[in-house]
């Protein structure tokens, strides 16, 4: 969400966060073309609503990462979401989980689920970190 300048069209960028003190929050945001500067003030039960979202005012901390707006809309994934049904899934050893766990959270589903399909097809029943190496091999482009 950005607040727009109504006279210039320009992004309006932050100045200042103050608070919370008893409760309250102020938020002044100004124009880089006009000066033109508004102010965002919140009462306690604001402040906690928005705490509870768990929104940060002021900006942001660290850089955004590749694809989140579209993590965070999906949500967490179900455990086994997309596993095609009724069919059983090969054990992972300790070492292929752990490396499957290095993959940003929105590939790890279909990461899974297409290597399971390659040791199943091979008749495999332990994914281990040499299968991942074998499938990422033959597949590569």
């Amino acid at each position: 969400m950005k607040f727009l300048c109504v006279g210039c069209d320009e992004p309006m960028r932050l100045e200042s966060v103050d608070g919370p003190e008893q409760g309250s929050v102020s938020v002044t945001f100004g124009c880089p073309r006009c000066s033109h500067r508004v102010a965002l003030l919140t009462n306690p039960a604001e402040t906690q609503l928005v705490r509870s979202l768990g929104v940060k005012i002021g900006g942001r901390g660290l850089p955004p990462e590749p694809l989140e707006v579209l993590s965070t809309a999906l949500g967490p994934q179900r455990a086994g979401a997309v596993e095609a049904a009724g069919e059983e899934g090969p054990v992972w050893a300790e070492a292929a989980a752990a490396r499957l766990e290095r993959l940003p959270p929105l590939a790890r589903p279909m990461a899974r689920m297409a290597i399971s399909r390659y040791a199943r097809e091979r008749g495999v029943t332990t994914v281990t970190p040499e299968l991942m190496d074998e499938y990422r091999a033959r597949m590569a482009f």
